[in-house]
């Protein structure tokens, strides 16, 4: 298995994803969004970003 997004509609009625890894561990989790479409964004958002995004260790 690879890691996934999974996209649900959470108890409040909002669109939510979950980044799940390769052995089934939550990840990333997303805020509530009004609209799928929107959820799908962040996903692309993600797929788009996070391979350049830099890391800032604010330890």
């Amino acid at each position: 298995m690879t890691a996934k997004f999974e996209l649900f509609k959470d108890a409040g009625d909002k669109f939510r994803f979950h980044l799940k890894a390769a052995n089934g561990e939550i990840i990333a989790a997303s805020q509530g969004y009004t609209s799928k479409a929107a959820a799908q964004n962040g996903i692309a958002s993600i797929k788009a970003n996070a391979a350049t995004a830099e890391t800032e260790d604010l330890t």
